[in-house]
């Protein structure tokens, strides 16, 4: 038996309110309330658009200094 598409849920949650994404996992709300009932097909392409978003918003990671990406307050 396969194990389900893993969450990128990082547990910093929080909205970022103009760009409508979390700040730790670059999930909309509705990805992250509709997760847990989404078929591994369906998480799949959730993590694809969350991987783009990523790239788009946050392209070098926590060293811009930016308010995304809550790993970098948590290696701090």
């Amino acid at each position: 038996m396969t194990q389900p598409v893993a969450s990128p849920c990082i547990s910093v949650c929080q909205m970022d309110e103009q760009i409508g994404l979390c700040i730790g996992c670059f999930r909309t709300i509705e990805e992250i309330a509709f997760w847990s009932r989404l078929s591994d097909d369906q998480r799949l392409k959730v993590l694809l658009a969350v991987e783009r978003r990523r790239r788009e918003h946050d392209p070098h990671g926590c060293s811009t200094g930016g308010d995304l990406r809550g790993e970098c307050e948590r290696e701090a």
